[in-house]
């Protein structure tokens, strides 16, 4: 390796540092090959003598390049490509000499492919005639779009393509006079082009790195709105751009954009830093937005909501979405990871703080509670496996980055910075989050550097009580052991698969306790837990609690007749509290710590529970057990009962009528009961939503379903029913008009029973359905116990055709076939599984499939531990 290479990652080497890309896009052949003609100029600085200049490219060809240094000029003369690297090296006969300011001239061509990657193209069908000059793809038109995170840059022109070889950009691009361009800044200047064209061209990027460059193009439109807060004497201009027909749609995210602008400007101290901020729906893409400064990208259900047909949940996503992309334009764009292996620094933040933002405008939405249940569950599952990597992870390259923009980069990083910024205290966490990006501002960071602004701000040792989280596999769960007056408690790792061996175990982790109920004091204490074994003295028996509103990552083992105790007292707990305590129940049965009948005996209690998150957590830790144990015919039966009953008087009391007094909790209370009640066997709500659903596909009347009831009543129409409940969700995937209607239909279609429909909706899946949406139709096939083996077959017998069409976006690959393959629950299939990818090149998606591999073992061990226990229990409680 060269010496510039450290071993953990093969990077650029440091000869050649670009200062400065001048890029012009020109001479786009809009529709056949989508190919276009480049050239870039690369203000650079030669720090030594050279002769050879090696940066990256991926599926581009060259046609010539030239270095002028002095009133010198060197022609290349050779050009060679190491594709599996994405490089070209470019060879002069004459050494290059060391400059300050060399210009590196490059022309070159690219495809606009459509591979959600680099500078691509996205079909849609246009709600109104679009401008004459929009290409067609097949039957539908196309838009054109970037998406250059983590490593992708170098598909669309050659670069030094790494995250901390910052340059400023000046972009500028030739297209069809009737359409418009977009890029990270303002437009500077249009001049006609060739005949019917005009070249737009940009204002200079600040210095920044080339993953955030984006442009777009296209029959687009926008509305617009400004900030409060004034920007260099001016309120900020806030665009949500889409194609044309559907900025209407785009009003939501343009209400919250600039509140949410204003709010990060405030609390990190540092005014936004760019001219205006752009947001564009793009129609194809691969994850669910991207943070380009100054213009970020979505997915068209990140971004845009219609108030008479969307599903009201997108507003809660919509919300989310918008503030961790707009949190990125500090923390991401204005200060940048060091490296890729710091991937979290960007993710987990822009997680919290998003989350921080959704909670400063929309209080009432319980957005903490919200993410104790959703976020810190989901990050739970995936670092309950051996397979799960530590936050920070060394990164060789682009194809090892792409694996971590997960649960752990994402969810895992978010709860340890809620746990950090909880126990410091949230204003001062921000200080010293801003004085680290003021610190930082226009470069790169480490975890250290944010660890160090911490720690002065703090007064604490941040690094020592963080340490352990960040670099580190896994997390603790806290054992109670009861005596009179006080407890004992023991941190041990936690593994789902409930076999923890003493060389698994070896980090002893800062455990913020947050213990309510110490004699003589009101409210929480904070109790640094960091050995192994304690004790805690004067303990009120009547009621003590340990993690209060669950800000901690770890989970709490109480003796069974505790748990059963604090499920009488729930008028004690807060919304976080339950849902903590509920995950933590589930949790502990799945990996034998507890068993099940706890977990079911304390959600019990909870009968009369009224808030929407703490449904999801009771119905998300039942439906782990119901997937577990679905082939158990007497247990899955006896659990179906159970969950009814236990549902019952919410279902009664909410009802299938929405009102307008309904705020958006109860609205997602509905659809989760009645989706429970329908899917479990309840009479009534199998037959109003046949009901319903036969009025609206047969357009009788089309107000007969709700767009917020579309999910229950699609879901359970298509459980129950068969071939013509599935050819009218069919014909509902190809009209709809609603922003998210494809989604919601194609998941209903996945929950068939008769399995002689499987080829067609296999057929449909891999040939209509987007590449952005085909990991949908797989995760609704995995879940279903009739489709789950059919379907895995299928994928084995067609493998080929399947990695041909995801994998030239390894993300998309890697997703479908991690949410395609964990929810089987026997050792056979586990054993096929990896059988079947034993010597092939795995590379790209081989963390996922260690994951696939503990899950099925840890949902295995559980079904063969429990199963009996569970039945007993239920036979005794009348249930089976």
């Amino acid at each position: 390796m060269a010496p510039t290479e450290s071993l953990d990652r093969d990077i650029l080497p440091d000869t050649v540092k670009a200062v400065n890309y001048d890029l012009s896009i020109h001479d786009i052949e809009l529709g056949g090959a989508f190919s276009y003609q480049g050239t870039v100029n690369i203000l650079s600085k030669i720090t030594k003598g050279t002769k050879k200049i090696v940066l990256n490219t991926h599926l581009i060809k060259i046609h010539s390049a030239e270095v002028s240094v002095d009133q010198k000029s060197f022609k290349t003369t050779d050009i060679s490509y190491d594709a599996p690297r994405q490089r070209a090296t470019l060879s002069f006969t004459d050494e290059l000499p060391v400059s300050e300011d060399a210009t590196l001239a490059i022309k070159f061509q690219g495809t606009i492919n459509n591979d959600m990657a680099g500078f691509y193209r996205s079909k849609y069908k246009p709600v109104v005639p679009p401008a004459a000059s929009v290409p067609k793809d097949g039957d539908e038109h196309v838009m054109f779009s970037t998406q250059f995170e983590s490593c992708d840059a170098r598909r669309a022109f050659p670069c030094f393509d790494e995250p901390n070889l910052k340059a400023t950009f000046d972009f500028k691009i030739e297209l069809p006079e009737d359409q418009v361009a977009l890029s990270n800044m303002p437009e500077k200047e249009t001049k006609k082009g060739k005949d019917g064209y005009k070249v737009v061209s940009f204002e200079r990027t600040p210095i920044m790195s080339t993953y955030l460059l984006t442009w777009a193009m296209g029959d687009f439109e926008y509305i617009e709105d400004f900030t409060k807060r004034k920007y260099n004497g001016k309120a900020l201009p806030v665009r949500v751009y889409t194609t044309r027909g559907l900025k209407s749609q785009a009003q939501y995210a343009l209400d919250h954009a600039p509140q949410i602008i204003d709010y990060f400007s405030e609390i990190f101290d540092i005014d936004y830093p760019l001219p205006k901020s752009d947001l564009l729906a793009v129609h194809e893409f691969s994850h669910g937005a991207m943070e380009g400064w100054g213009l970020v990208t979505y997915r068209t259900t990140a971004v845009l909501f219609d108030e008479k047909t969307s599903d009201a949940k997108f507003k809660n996503r919509i919300a989310y979405v918008v503030a961790h992309e707009l949190a990125h334009q500090w923390f991401g764009d204005l200060v940048t990871m060091d490296w890729w292996s710091e991937l979290w620094l960007n993710e987990g933040f822009a997680t919290w703080v998003g989350w921080l933002a959704t909670d400063h405008i929309h209080p009432e939405w319980d957005v903490w509670p919200q993410f104790v249940s959703e976020g810190m569950q989901t990050a739970f599952a995936l670092d309950s496996l051996r397979s799960s990597h530590a936050i920070e992870v060394p990164v060789k390259d682009a194809l090892d980055v792409d694996q971590i923009f997960d649960a752990i980069s994402y969810l895992k990083g978010s709860s340890t910075i809620l746990m950090l910024a909880t126990h410091l205290g949230q204003d001062t966490f921000l200080k010293g989050v801003s004085n680290y990006l003021k610190a930082h501002a226009y470069g790169n960071a480490t975890t250290n550097d944010l660890w160090s602004a911490l720690t002065k701000a703090s007064g604490q040792d941040v690094n020592t009580l963080i340490d352990p989280w960040i670099r580190k596999i896994g997390f603790p769960v806290v054992t109670v052991a009861e005596e009179p007056g006080q407890i004992g408690i023991k941190q041990s790792r936690y593994l789902s698969t409930g076999d923890v061996k003493s060389e698994d175990d070896t980090t002893t982790w800062w455990i913020p306790l947050g213990f309510e109920g110490k004699v003589g004091t009101k409210g929480a204490t904070s109790i640094a837990f960091t050995k192994t074994e304690d004790f805690i003295r004067d303990v009120d028996d009547s009621y003590y609690k340990i993690n209060k509103d669950n800000t901690g990552f770890y989970r709490t083992n109480y003796p069974p007749a505790r748990l059963a105790k604090l499920g009488t007292q729930i008028d004690r707990l807060s919304i976080s509290d339950k849902i903590g305590l509920i995950g933590d129940a589930g949790a502990l049965a799945l990996s034998g710590e507890a068993a099940t009948p706890g977990l079911l005996a304390f959600v019990e209690g909870l009968q009369s529970e009224t808030n929407y998150l703490v449904w999801s957590q009771i119905l998300g830790s039942l439906g782990t057990v119901k997937s577990v144990f679905s082939e158990e015919e007497a247990v899955s039966e006896g659990l179906k009962k159970f969950t009814l009953k236990l549902i019952g008087p919410a279902v009664e009391k909410i009802g299938w009528e929405t009102s307008a007094d309904d705020d958006f909790l109860t609205t997602q209370l509905r659809s989760l009961l009645l989706l429970t009640a329908g899917l479990n066997g309840h009479e009534q709500a199998i037959s109003e939503a046949k009901r319903r659903f036969e009025l609206y596909t047969s357009g009788k009347d089309k107000s007969a379903i709700h767009p917020n009831l579309r999910t229950v009543i699609f879901g359970i129409a298509m459980r129950h029913g068969d071939k013509a409940e599935y050819t009218a969700l069919k014909n509902e995937w190809h009209t709809t008009p609603s922003v998210d209607g494809r989604e919601i239909a194609l998941r209903a279609m996945g929950r068939i029973q008769n399995t002689d429909l499987l080829d067609d909706y296999l057929s449909f899946i891999f040939t209509e359905v987007a590449t952005q949406d085909v990991h949908t139709g797989g995760m609704a096939l995995a879940a279903n116990t009739k489709t789950r083996a059919l379907f895995w077959k299928y994928i084995q017998d067609n493998f080929a055709s399947i990695h041909e069409r995801l994998s030239k976006n390894m993300v998309v690959l890697d997703r479908f076939l991690k949410l395609a393959l964990q929810k089987f629950n026997d050792r056979e299939s586990e054993k096929e599984i990896r059988a079947f990818f034993e010597g092939k090149e795995t590379r790209g998606y081989d963390r996922t499939l260690g994951v696939v591999s503990d899950t099925i073992l840890g949902r295995a061990a559980y079904k063969e531990r429990d199963a009996a226990v569970i039945l007993e229990w239920l036979k005794a409680h009348g249930y089976a």
